[in-house]
């Protein structure tokens, strides 16, 4: 898998051999975690993307609705639950702290997007770099630092093979749901509907842009390697 595929939810699950029903899964794979994101008007968390795609800033989860915290968003980002297990919140805090301090490598991150329900889009491997709480509207929320990693080899969870990720920059959410509605969500070549990947049309490591969608292009699996085997 490589970084603009689209994928559908099961088959995220499926890659990553786990039901993913929570948007922070530390240490899920052999030596990586995932996180799930959406920059969607209506998404739950304020994640966001700096560094033209080099950068995530991604925000902590709340703690789950209970009948004693009905509104999870009145009260401070858990580290710990109220037994006091170590949340996701905690995990991935702790993980960024020690590698800010030189107390251990980084955290490799695979981050999956989600473009429309059921529809997500895999955006590549980050570092979790550092983490921080902040004050917003009265409360406390956690909030990490991803950068884009190049030339990273993980075990993948669902081949246990290993495979190496070359990166660049990650396309703005706006550019993707563009490119999505302009091209029906459909390959522009042949018109397919499965495998698809948010494809730069010039290469972006020829000058080519990811902010603009007229650059960018769905391409189905077969396509997007054709384009890739002519590159010189």
């Amino acid at each position: 898998m490589n970084p603009g595929d689209v994928i559908s939810y099961l088959d995220m699950c499926t890659q990553e051999r786990v039901n993913l029903q929570r948007g922070m899964n530390f240490g899920l794979g052999r030596d990586y975690s995932v996180i799930l994101m959406s920059l969607r008007p209506n998404a739950p968390y304020a994640d966001r993307v700096e560094d033209e795609g080099r950068t995530l800033i991604y925000e902590g989860h709340d703690a789950p609705r209970t009948e004693d915290t009905p509104i999870p968003k009145n009260i401070d980002q858990p580290a710990h639950t109220p037994r006091g297990t170590v949340t996701q919140n905690g995990l991935f805090h702790k993980a960024a702290v020690e590698f800010r301090t030189g107390r251990r490598q980084p955290e490799f991150v695979k981050v999956y997007e989600k473009l429309y329900r059921g529809i997500w889009v895999y955006n590549g491997v980050f570092r979790l770099v550092d983490a921080w709480r902040e004050d917003t509207n009265a409360r406390k929320v956690f909030k990490f630092r991803l950068e884009l990693a190049e030339n990273v080899v993980l075990n993948d969870a669902s081949t246990q093979t290993e495979t190496v990720l070359d990166h660049g920059r990650l396309i703005p959410s706006d550019v993707k749901l563009a490119v999505w509605r302009r091209d029906k969500g459909r390959c522009t070549i042949c018109g397919s509907a499965d495998n698809l990947h948010f494809d730069h049309i010039i290469p972006y490591s020829k000058g080519g842009s990811s902010l603009l969608a007229k650059n960018i292009q769905l391409l189905c699996a077969r396509h997007n390697i054709a384009k890739r085997d002519k590159i010189e």
